[in-house]
């Protein structure tokens, strides 16, 4: 295919899979089944977190913890005292276990009381056409406070040569618009041009078939040469093929 046929047959799919439809099977239903904005940015981090492996135990782990928040999760981040995190202690997904979750819990009451938020430290510091390094700050400010060294696995760091995948997914999900019913568009200070495709092993199995990507590793370097070939079909909104890649690598076995 040339770039042209390339870009309209991308375009199709993406059309396709960006559907509410897309909601049964993905994470993303779990920050859905909230209306306010600080429940859904909260339960979304904490979803895209434990985001890999089996997508079943995904939603059904990440549904379990927002019973342990009492389906509250901005407000018991905001107010939870000591006590409160004890009923986390038994949780685990994979290798993220409760001693990870209460940490991140603490993070998060950490960055709401002295940051102003997620959005707020996902904003700032933005350079012109990329997060990355905005995701790098954030996860130094993320281990502000104390904590074990295992925890830190838990945040990628795309200056340390992650994909960084769960956190771009997240992204993903907070700035591009909510007009498909599938990401939210609640973060209106960072555009969608800077936002960078999650990289997994579905979607760049898919971009090197389709030449999209030459470089075997799923690293932050092929996350880079995928984010240049996208931006090239669509300036503006490059990370919509996220939903085509995908969809082709995990529905089409494409």
């Amino acid at each position: 295919m040339n770039r042209s046929e390339l870009k309209s047959f991308l375009d199709e799919k993406a059309e396709q899979y960006e559907h509410p439809k897309f909601l049964e099977t993905d994470p993303i239903q779990i920050p859905h089944r909230f209306s306010k904005k600080k429940d859904i940015e909260t339960s979304g981090f904490l979803t895209a977190t434990i985001a890999w492996g089996n997508r079943k135990s995904i939603i059904n782990n990440a549904s379990k913890l927002m019973r342990l928040m009492d389906n509250a999760p901005h407000d018991f981040i905001l107010n939870h005292q000591e006590p409160d995190l004890e009923s986390l202690s038994n949780f685990v997904h994979r290798t993220f276990n409760g001693d990870d979750l209460k940490y991140f819990i603490k993070a998060l009451q950490h960055i709401y009381l002295n940051y102003g938020g997620l959005e707020v430290v996902f904003t700032k510091n933005q350079e012109a056409k990329s997060l990355q390094k905005t995701i790098s700050d954030y996860k130094s400010i993320f281990f502000e406070l104390e904590h074990l060294p295992r925890t830190q696995k838990h945040v990628s760091d795309p200056l340390r040569g992650s994909a960084a995948k769960r956190i771009n997914m997240y992204l993903r999900w907070m700035v591009r618009p909510a007009d498909k019913g599938v990401d939210f568009g609640l973060w209106k200070n960072i555009s969608p041009s800077k936002l960078s495709c999650p990289l997994d092993v579905h979607s760049g199995n898919v971009a090197r078939k389709l030449k999209l990507l030459k470089r075997k590793q799923n690293d932050v370097k092929a996350l880079a040469e995928l984010d240049t070939s996208l931006r090239k079909l669509d300036t503006n909104d490059p990370v919509k093929y996220d939903f085509a890649l995908f969809g082709l690598g995990v529905f089409e076995k494409f």
